[in-house]
């Protein structure tokens, strides 16, 4: 009898180590430094600091309803209420949306970069892949809102977890922007941890999953399949312009594919031929530029049709 005590309190043990390691690679994954962030994005053509600082723009610090300040800038050199919102991937912070916040600025547009929750100049404990980061977003897109007013064209860019906030955000209820540009996210987060134990580890995730699920509820507040675009992709209506690398082998182009397919209403999908995850705009400047622009145009003639009717 003590034998077999012992051996289901080895396994318990076993079990309790196991769950608690998993869920601390969800929630406390290591963030890059700044130092890396710059010299990779520097070093791609993407960001110069001199140019960054030169720019008309005011520091935001908001409170997250998680109690924690969500830090960013608003950047408006031009003379419209036209702004884009982005969101940054998971380990990044705002430094990696500069060179969308560029790109949007080349159009015209203004833009509001900020931190996700335990990223940058952020507070906030763990990361959650969207699941408490839709709610940061939602505070940063009313304060935009409330600051541009009703008739402000207001767009969410967002790349890997990012790309999955914003979706995640546009199937609220209350969401407030007019288009949505996701570039690379996970159509759930399931699916992606099993891919990614399988390519990683070689571990096959529908053992782990059920475990980490379970702790991940008790420590965290929230399951696994809560972080989910492709549950409440029927639910967005406004424009989503899906964009993803080819051979993108962290989140598989078919994933974008996916959700474009489920996808009612306006939709566009733009598959780039080169570039690892989350490096479309990279290695496909002109393609992307030329998407992300057409894209814009359809959404202004749209918007510029309603107000004359």
């Amino acid at each position: 009898m003590f034998i077999w005590l012992s051996v289901l309190g080895a396994v318990l043990l076993f079990l309790f180590v196991l769950g608690i390691f998993f869920t601390n690679q969800i929630m406390y994954i290591k963030q890059r430094t700044n130092q890396f962030i710059i010299e990779r994005e520097t070093a791609e053509g993407h960001y110069a600091q001199e140019a960054f600082e030169a720019l008309p723009k005011e520091e935001i610090c908001l409170h997250s309803p998680y109690g924690y300040d969500i830090k960013g800038y608003y950047v408006h050199p031009h003379q419209t209420k036209n702004t884009i919102i982005i969101c940054h991937g998971v380990t990044m912070n705002l430094l990696n949306s500069i060179k969308y916040m560029n790109l949007f600025l080349e159009l015209g547009w203004n833009a509001v970069i900020y931190d996700h929750r335990r990223h940058g100049m952020s507070g906030g404990k763990t990361t959650s892949y969207g699941y408490y980061e839709k709610h940061d977003l939602k505070t940063v897109a009313d304060w935009l809102r409330e600051k541009n007013g009703k008739d402000a064209l207001i767009g969410i860019h967002g790349e890997s977890m990012g790309a999955v906030t914003t979706l995640l955000y546009a199937g609220m209820p209350g969401e407030d922007a007019d288009f949505y540009v996701a570039d690379c996210p996970f159509a759930t987060f399931e699916e992606q941890l099993i891919y990614r134990l399988k390519e990683d580890f070689r571990l096959p995730g529908t053992l782990i999953l059920p475990l980490a699920n379970l702790f991940l509820k008790w420590r965290d507040g929230y399951r696994i399949r809560d972080v989910s675009p492709l549950s409440v992709i029927t639910r967005i209506k406004k424009p989503v312009l899906f964009i993803h690398s080819k051979y993108d082998d962290y989140i598989p182009a078919e994933s974008s594919e996916l959700l474009y397919e489920k996808k009612t209403g306006k939709k566009k999908l733009y598959i780039a031929e080169k570039g690892a995850h989350a490096m479309s705009y990279t290695h496909n400047r002109e393609g992307y530029k030329k998407t992300v622009r057409d894209f814009l145009q359809d959404i202004t003639d749209q918007h510029k049709e309603s107000e004359r009717g």
